[in-house]
């Protein structure tokens, strides 16, 4: 039987999950269901406006060697100007 650790640190067993899909399927599960976010994580609580600007190619090839996600890094840059 195999074992699988949790982020909380618990630990969780085939027959531990055998056991909950069985009260799941027969609605008898006490659990409950977060939600999971899919996509990228929000950047802001208000509606996103896209703003396209030209730079050298030199800058956006030092953007790439500093970070790993570009919009980020330019989001971050005008912040900190502001």
């Amino acid at each position: 039987m195999a074992e699988y650790k949790l982020a909380n640190g618990g630990v969780l067993t085939d027959e531990d999950i055998d056991r909950i899909c069985k009260e799941f399927e027969t609605e008898s599960w006490a659990g409950r269901l977060q939600r999971i976010h899919q996509g990228p994580a929000a950047v802001a609580d208000e509606p996103l406006v896209t703003v396209t600007v030209k730079i050298p190619q030199s800058m956006v090839e030092a953007i790439d060697e500093r970070a790993q996600n570009r919009s980020d890094f330019i989001r971050r840059a005008i912040a900190a100007a502001l």
